[in-house]
């Protein structure tokens, strides 16, 4: 059998999507992968600066018990609790961040996956598989195992 036929279906090429097609969606998942990347950095900055903001409850606590009320003072009253940017927390920017930019972009991309493949993804990383794939290891073949 001829590597390329036993490409798993999944991500067979559909007919009439020619290489420059499959390029532009290729080009399209990788931007939204790219946006997934950067998605997840925004959420590490939330839940960093939400880790921040816990610890400067110790901070406060032992300026206090160091005889420095004062500056705990000033820590508690300007910094705990405070809005990242002007009238926003971090997980208010993380939900302007998905419903203005991510949700549309995710969208955008499976609709047109959709009109020019079929929903069919991934169709220029199913190509490499199954020319890059061996017959040499048991578990390098072109079709992954049925989930």
């Amino acid at each position: 059998m001829d590597r390329n036929d036993d490409l798993d279906a999944p991500h067979e090429v559909p007919d009439g999507v020619d290489d420059k097609t499959a390029l532009a969606l290729g080009a399209l998942s990788k931007a939204l992968e790219t946006t997934e990347r950067a998605r997840g950095h925004l959420y590490g900055f939330h839940q960093l600066t939400g880790t921040a903001d816990f610890e400067l409850d110790d901070a406060v606590r032992l300026l206090r018990e160091a005889g420095h009320h004062e500056q705990a003072a000033r820590v508690e009253r300007d910094i705990v609790g405070r809005n990242v940017i002007p009238n926003l927390w971090t997980f208010q920017i993380i939900d302007a961040y998905n419903s203005t930019y991510y949700q549309p972009f995710s969208a955008i991309e499976r609709d047109i996956a959709d009109e020019l493949a079929a929903g069919v993804r991934h169709l220029h990383e199913a190509r490499l598989k199954a020319a890059r794939c061996t017959d040499r290891r048991p578990d390098d073949t072109a079709p992954p195992p049925t989930l």
